[in-house]
């Protein structure tokens, strides 16, 4: 199944698609609004029948949002006009979410927010899930929806609620390295570009927020709910870990679970392989050898320049004979991190 997320014009896309009967049905302008919308660009998915699956439109609004109630007043608001997935079990859905998201603060948005009707129950729990507050009503003659709010400048200490935003303060910090056969189909907006994107696929473990990495490295075991880890990819070529080893994103801990907390295989699998990359024979390797450590995390930060472990060592203050395979950083480590990965000011809350 390919991986065919495209960012079309309007007018590049099938109105006629059965895709949008629905939104034809609940919204009486829909055609004439997306006629008008011409040159402006959407989100596309589509299967391997080239039928649409999924459409994303997201604009910036500015100043005061006074068609609803009550208004938004905010230099920048992010307004996901247009979020409709037709169900595949592949989690396009929070890959929309973190796309939206990640405009959203890029464009110093301080609010993003969606309106919906309330039968679509599903949707709003999706939103929800990622701290979207119902906030109020926007009533047309389509009827009344709900308007869902997300602040984008407030934190609550829920590492769910608050992605994809990152509070730096009290929280250990540690890098994690990743094999890269596994490192872009788990982190696809951290694909290398020497890579080609047609590793990416429409599945889990590339579409989820989620992430789940099982490994017996040593001290794993130590990470905890809040820790931040720094995602390190290992070069692909032995020797050549000083130009081709490079760090590429920031995630957040939900949850640490050792191989002895499982009653047996089954149960080890049934939790492991839902956001893994991982598949069953995989797993089974991992359970037999023993002793492993699964990780839980989110996927909240693809650093905007990738930092390889020459300049991590010779400008960054990392020890060159330290293990790379998991380590701890001071918060020093992470700021220069930060600078030099150019991670946007508006992802992390001081």
């Amino acid at each position: 199944m390919s991986d065919n997320l495209q960012l079309l014009k309007f007018n590049e896309i099938d109105l006629n698609d059965r895709f949008f009967d629905s939104l034809k049905a609940d919204y009486e302008e829909f055609e004439d609004w997306f006629i008008r919308k011409g040159n402006s660009k959407a989100y596309i998915k589509y299967d391997d029948e080239n039928n649409i699956e999924g459409f994303l439109y997201f604009k910036m609004e500015h100043d005061t949002v006074d068609d609803i109630t009550p208004s938004i007043e905010a230099k920048n608001v992010l307004k996901i006009g247009t979020f409709k997935i037709n169900p595949h079990g592949t989690r396009l859905g929070e890959r929309f979410i973190k796309k939206s998201l990640d405009y959203a603060i890029i464009n110093n948005a301080s609010f993003c927010y969606v309106t919906v009707f309330g039968k679509q129950t599903t949707l709003i729990k999706l939103f929800q899930n990622y701290g979207f507050l119902e906030y109020g009503v926007k009533e047309t003659p389509n009827g009344k929806e709900i308007v869902l709010l997300k602040n984008l400048s407030k934190i609550t200490g829920d590492v769910n609620i608050d992605y994809p935003l990152i509070k730096p303060e009290k929280r250990d910090k540690y890098v994690l390295s990743i094999y890269p056969q596994y490192h872009s189909i788990m982190f696809p907006d951290s694909i290398l570009r020497t890579e080609k994107m047609d590793i990416l696929t429409d599945v889990s473990y590339t579409n989820s927020i989620h992430k789940i990495y099982v490994c017996s490295m040593r001290d794993v075991n130590k990470l905890k709910y809040g820790d931040i880890l720094i995602i390190y990819r290992t070069s692909p070529e032995p020797g050549q870990a000083e130009y081709k080893s490079v760090v590429t994103s920031i995630c957040v801990v939900e949850e640490v679970r050792e191989q002895n907390e499982f009653k047996d295989f089954n149960h080890f699998y049934k939790y492991a392989s839902k956001y893994s990359v991982f598949d069953k024979r995989d797993l089974k390797y991992w359970y037999n050898k023993g002793g492993c450590t699964v990780i839980k995390m989110t996927y909240n930060i693809a650093l905007t320049k990738k930092i390889n472990r020459h300049k991590m060592i010779e400008e960054l203050m990392f020890d060159r004979d330290i293990y790379w395979g998991f380590f701890k950083i001071t918060d020093e480590q992470f700021q220069n991190i930060l600078i030099g990965g150019e991670v946007n000011e508006g992802f992390i809350i001081d």
